[in-house]
């Protein structure tokens, strides 16, 4: 069977997994060609991830990774245009520049200080769980898994609430949930946004992150207005589409696993442990961030040519099962090790914050609506557009309690 043209077809979209697994066995970095045309390469198997995440040949600066992407949209009939919303901030950035910025972030982003967010997360969890109805159906992506992560960061960030309200939708446009043109405006609106917003915050500074980083310092070594705007809007974005994607995808695993189910509600001390083992099956981003090879790199008996796009499969490796024995079964107390989050120097900034919602939200879930069950047949559920770098359902009806 021929690689090309496998990786994102209908059916792919539909439930990568079984390509994955079919691609496989045939080597670790197969070519393919993305929706928009564009000609790339896709690592698949453990190991080789590991090995692409980390190998400084493969590298994401954006001026180079977009030079490279243009000119493969000319060469398969694409549209030639790149977003330039994310060219300052440290998702696309090598060192030095990531070094830079990834350290001024890393402070508040340690594991001490997510665990401070504790009783507040707990706070607004249970907040929007005494909205909900109980006895008839509800959305538990809009009213629940979207609205904590968003509620958490844009308080972090020290976004007023007055602000909050369109920030899905531009996050999700910009994410290719949207027309490319809704992309543009979305990007354009939300940059105004922060603009807006940190020039009032230094003028009146408070305890929040945007406050902190515009006093922010290494030896001198400001973030610049641009990288500062930026940096925002990515903490918006990422700060919680992977979130909604562990609790949406984590409540609707247990919906089909009762055995699992059964057991956390016996014993919710298990959670942390469980919510490892979610972020592994379901890979809420299946896909990490576009890099590039600056060099040739040989991965198994193929060698990926300099200046291609390479695209690392997270899904895939977290499947591998020459990593992970029975990779498609649910195990509480395997071991660590999946890259759900990344891997080297770029692994999610984020992780701590993610996994500590995603612990909460799930664990008091399980707490006050054990029996929760779907309100559509599953295969009625809905994937995201942006399936091929974030995996998550549109929507999650259930019915909270049924009796």
């Amino acid at each position: 069977m021929s690689a090309t043209g496998t990786l994102f077809s209908r059916e792919y979209f539909r439930d990568p997994l079984p390509t994955l697994n079919s691609l496989r066995p045939l080597g670790p970095v197969h070519p393919a060609v993305l929706p928009n045309k564009a000609a790339v390469w896709v690592v698949t198997d453990y190991d080789h991830a590991r090995i692409a995440l980390t190998d400084p040949r493969v590298r994401k600066a954006s001026g180079p990774l977009s030079e490279i992407m243009v000119r493969k949209l000319e060469e398969g009939g694409g549209h030639p245009e790149v977003s330039s919303f994310f060219a300052n901030n440290m998702l696309v950035m090598d060192p030095p520049d990531h070094t830079r910025l990834r350290k001024l972030l890393a402070r508040d982003f340690t594991q001490r200080r997510m665990e401070a967010l504790r009783p507040r997360v707990e706070q607004i969890a249970t907040e929007l769980l005494d909205q909900l109805p109980m006895h008839e159906p509800v959305d538990l992506i809009e009213r629940f898994a979207f609205q904590l992560p968003m509620m958490v960061i844009c308080e972090l960030l020290g976004v007023p609430q007055e602000s909050r309200a369109p920030m899905r939708d531009w996050s999700q446009a910009m994410m290719g949930e949207a027309s490319q043109q809704a992309a543009v405006e979305a990007g354009q609106q939300m940059t105004a946004l922060f603009m807006e917003l940190v020039e009032r915050k230094r003028v009146e500074p408070g305890a929040d992150l945007i406050s902190a980083l515009t006093r922010a310092s290494d030896d001198e070594e400001r973030l610049t207005e641009a990288e500062l705007v930026q940096t925002a809007i990515l903490l918006v974005v990422a700060g919680h589409e992977t979130t909604v994607n562990l609790i949406g995808s984590g409540a609707e695993w247990l919906l089909r696993d009762h055995d699992t189910r059964r057991r956390l509600v016996d014993d919710l001390s298990l959670m942390p442990q469980a919510v490892e083992e979610l972020l592994r099956l379901t890979s809420p981003l299946t896909i990490a961030t576009v890099r590039y090879t600056a060099e040739p790199v040989t991965f198994g008996d193929v060698t990926v040519p300099a200046n291609e796009i390479l695209l690392v499969s997270l899904s895939g490796a977290n499947r591998d099962p020459a990593r992970f024995e029975r990779p498609d079964e649910f195990e509480l107390g395997r071991s660590t090790g999946h890259l759900a989050f990344g891997h080297g120097i770029h692994h999610c900034i984020g992780a701590p914050l993610a996994r500590l919602e995603g612990e909460i939200a799930l664990r008091q879930l399980l707490s006050r609506f054990p029996s929760y069950v779907g309100a559509v047949p599953s295969e009625q559920l809905r994937r995201r557009r942006a399936y091929m770098v974030s995996s998550g359902f549109r929507e999650l009806p259930v019915i909270l309690d049924p009796a």
